[in-house]
């Protein structure tokens, strides 16, 4: 005997049937997301899984029984409620514990429909036909199928699932007692698989990233005051109209028809003085004219207040006030592009819900790519999330985590879990965060809807009314904001910065996180939209990451940073062939180390990110190309502040602290050309008679030093 079943209840709350009835909640064993009520049961053709989502930034999933060939459909419809709602019988090798996520359901449902309408089309109608030579011919199917390796084993693996489920399904759903292909391992099946090593997803090319975070930033920091105050201007005119609040009369609330009118008249008049002109509209066939809804709204009146036989409207209309194209909101524009205002026409009416799209889209870039965290999780974040550690001088960021997000069995929580560490960030992060904060107020940072009037913008119908937005509707957002800002660029004759297209395509939430790490390693000196350098995000970014491997980003950086130091190997041993010339204390140990690298590692093929990791720590790659100079790092002769504890063997010298004393630097003939760079400026200022004398003095003596340098290095060839 079960306890009653109700909408609200959760797994915990309630006794789940072993066998659902037509009018068993699918959900029935399931934790739903608060307020979320379970109204699929089992005899719907159609079951909705979205109550059990927790992710706010996920889409709406149901799985669609009218797809599934008739003879399959109700023994089907058993297993995949004993998929949600019990753990299986037989535990699988390799499964992430004993009941998949609401995800994993929803995946498996095409897998398997593919599966049994390859049985329809062999004449095979029901489960409990099919035979072990059976799934010998589907094995052989599917290996010959032009479809990826990890497609392959996906539909194998789903035929082990529903093979372990056997026991409580009835008959019809039950596949042959003996293991699947005997139970042999996918390797024995299929053959190794070809992975590639490395991330797929690809980065974002540096003049394309360090042109859009420039206008991020700027709408983050120059702009976000404009268009916050220009949405709360357009919210209170919404707010004032008699078709917002479902007026009905004449008059203003409040006023009798007679005062109305004289509030009318005196607005008209101010107008006339001002040089004004009314806010108007086009019609279908081009027509200006007199936008009377908003007029309701500017002066705080019923929806027919300007009706068409309304005195209201004759005394508008003989007022002989020119029609204006665009409605301008009375908030000042503040910020500027160079010396000039960003709006030079100011902010109109019908441009705020634009506008602040493309405020929360820089907002997602700038914490995105700045943080380091995965797009879901950015999504996910939550008003109050920033705090700032006073002690330490640290910004942190804290929301919630899914993956790794698991209960003591292996099985994903599907509501998630809060991140041990906060995300360690930089103020930029901070300050992007508090924009949103200002302009809505909504617990979730990236709301579908700002108000209770309206969405963001893009295909509300893929998002989750209430929730926040979707990955791919952020896609979509950003490829809008690249657009705005090159016809932005376009009209205001700024050539230069417009945003390139990217050669991997369009810009997808996922490829920030990739390019940071790229970017940490190739330009760590670099300055980056202005004013960031990468040293100091390398430290923060990796710092927030600290004891959180399973976050996936010290593995994409450890990857980029082995690519980094074979490409730079690589192209010093051929210039130590065209001749390369090296000086100073470690030149010896450079050329060493050069040779020995590329002939231990060149053709290395690396297929985890953990050998990338432990590989950065041997000696033979510990070479740094800095300022003028190149450090051929040993811990043990490092004057310098080194990065990471006296007991990391990942330890890197910190090229902010370098010391001209050190024995670990190394000169090339591109550092000579450098230092003669440098020389060249200092010659100047000590040449210069205007120059105060303690700075000439301090210069003289670096010019000495820098050209002892060069003459040793030039000596010594």
């Amino acid at each position: 005997m079960t306890s009653p079943l109700h909408a609200h209840d959760t797994a915990s709350d309630v006794l789940v049937p072993e066998a659902p009835e037509p009018g068993t909640l699918v959900l029935a064993g399931r934790d739903l997301v608060p307020g979320g009520n379970a109204v699929s049961v089992f005899g719907d053709d159609r079951w909705d899984l979205t109550p059990a989502i927790f992710e706010a930034h996920a889409t709406a999933i149901s799985l669609n029984w009218l797809a599934v060939p008739a003879p399959f459909r109700l023994p089907l419809k058993h297993y995949f409620w004993q998929l949600i709602n019990h753990d299986a019988p037989v535990l699988l090798r390799n499964s992430q514990g004993p009941r998949p996520s609401i995800r994993t359901v929803n995946a498996a449902f095409p897998r398997i429909v593919f599966f049994v309408k390859w049985l329809l089309a062999d004449g095979i109608v029901s489960c409990d036909e099919v035979t072990d030579e059976d799934l010998e011919r589907y094995l052989g199917f599917v290996d010959d199928a032009e479809i990826s390796h990890d497609s392959k084993e996906d539909l194998l693996h789903e035929i082990r699932r529903l093979w372990s489920y056997r026991t409580r399904l009835p008959a019809a759903g039950r596949l042959p007692a003996s293991p699947p292909w005997g139970g042999d391992d996918m390797i024995d099946l299929l053959g190794a698989s070809r992975r590639r090593t490395g991330n797929k997803t690809p980065r974002i090319a540096p003049q394309v990233m360090e042109v859009l975070l420039m206008w991020a930033l700027r709408f983050v920091q120059d702009f976000a005051d404009d268009i916050i105050a220009a949405a709360g201007e357009e919210r209170r005119l919404w707010a004032s109209g008699g078709t917002s609040r479902g007026k009905s009369g004449t008059a203003r609330a409040g006023h009798k028809t007679g005062e109305a009118q004289l509030a009318l008249r005196a607005f008209l008049a101010r107008l006339s003085d001002e040089g004004g002109s009314l806010p108007g509209r086009r019609t279908d066939d081009g027509t200006l004219e007199v936008n009377w809804s908003h007029l309701t709204r500017l002066l705080d009146t019923s929806a027919n207040y300007f009706g068409a036989d309304r005195p209201s409207r004759r005394i508008v209309q003989e007022s002989g006030l020119p029609i204006g194209e665009r409605i301008l909101l009375d908030v000042p524009v503040t910020g500027r592009v160079g010396r000039q205002p960003w709006k030079s026409d100011g902010i109109a009416y019908d441009e705020v819900k634009q506008l602040c799209r493309l405020l929360i889209t820089a907002c997602f870039i700038v914490v995105s790519y700045l943080s380091g965290a995965r797009p879901g999780e950015v999504l996910n974040l939550e008003r109050g999330c920033i705090t700032y550690d006073e002690s330490a001088r640290l910004w942190l960021m804290n929301g919630r985590v899914w993956k790794g997000a698991t209960d003591e069995e292996g099985t994903k929580i599907p509501e998630g879990e809060e991140r041990h560490d906060p995300w360690t960030v930089i103020e930029l992060v901070a300050q992007a965060v508090n924009v949103l904060e200002r302009l809505h107020d909504r617990s979730l940072l990236f709301p579908v809807l700002l108000d209770e009037r309206r969405n963001v913008g893009g295909s509300a119908a893929r998002r989750r009314p209430g929730q926040a937005l979707t990955s791919s509707a952020m896609g979509e957002d950003i490829t809008q904001f690249i657009a705005w800002i090159n016809t932005y660029c376009d009209t205001r004759g700024l050539n230069r910065e417009r945003i390139p297209d990217d050669p991997a395509g369009a810009i997808c939430p996922s490829r920030f996180r990739r390019t940071l790490a790229w970017h940490i390693v190739r330009r760590p000196r670099g300055l980056v939209a202005c004013a960031i350098q990468y040293s100091h995000v390398n430290v923060t970014v990796t710092l927030g990451y600290g004891g959180a491997y399973d976050s996936g980003f010290p593995d994409d950086h450890a990857y980029e940073q082995w690519l980094f130091r074979l490409e730079q190997l690589a192209e010093n041993e051929e210039r130590l062939a065209r001749g390369e010339h090296v000086s100073g204390p470690a030149a010896d140990t450079y050329r060493l180390r050069v040779h020995g690298a590329n002939a231990r590692f060149a053709g290395r093929v690396l297929t985890t990110h953990g050998q990338a990791h432990d590989l950065l720590a041997n000696t033979e790659l510990q070479i740094y190309p800095g300022r003028a100079m190149t450090c051929v790092f040993d811990a043990a002769k490092a004057p310098c502040q080194l990065r990471r504890s006296q007991d990391d063997t990942t330890r890197t010298p910190d090229q902010d602290d370098c010391r001209p004393n050190c024995q670990n630097i190394a000169y090339t003939d591109r550092d000579i050309v450098d230092l003669e760079a440098q020389a060249a400026e200092l010659q100047d200022v000590v040449d210069d008679p205007l120059a105060p004398s303690i700075r000439k003095r301090r210069d003289r003596h670096e010019l000495a030093r820098i050209r002892k340098i060069i003459t040793d290095h030039t000596l010594t060839k």
